[in-house]
């Protein structure tokens, strides 16, 4: 089964950057996440994050995001989002998960995975009718 969620807005490491100053739906967000996921995702199964996983500025501010998204079930994939300021090249990226002995999160950008059958693709999928840009 392939899950996707977005807008996690992890914030383990930084409790200032929490989205509960939103408001009382935002209450305990990431522990509902956890216990959701945990009801519905199993270990074969495949979740891709589609983007603003982290509040974190940098890789690592973003480590105990990645290792919570990690320690659940699942294969995580993660696109970019427009609140990822973390993010880096893929094999910076790459090379920061493995170092931390983090296994089964990979990312979507300029590169393509299959998931059951499905090609899941992370590129610019658009064009203008500026052949410049």
């Amino acid at each position: 089964m392939v899950y996707i969620i977005g807008d996690t807005h992890l914030a383990i490491g930084d409790n200032n950057k929490s989205m509960e100053v939103f408001g009382t739906l935002w209450d305990n967000y990431m522990e509902k996440i956890r216990k959701n996921w945990l009801e519905t995702v199993k270990e074969n199964d495949s979740v891709i994050i589609a983007g603003d996983f982290s509040w974190a500025m940098n890789m690592e501010e973003a480590l105990e995001d990645f290792k919570y998204i990690d320690e659940l079930p699942g294969t995580k994939y993660i696109l970019r989002g427009n609140h990822d300021f973390w993010w880096n090249t893929i094999s910076k990226m790459d090379r920061f998960l493995k170092e931390n002995g983090i296994e089964n999160i990979h990312f979507i950008y300029n590169n393509a995975y299959i998931i059951e059958d499905v090609a899941v693709v992370g590129a610019k999928g658009w064009s203008t009718l500026n052949p410049e840009e």
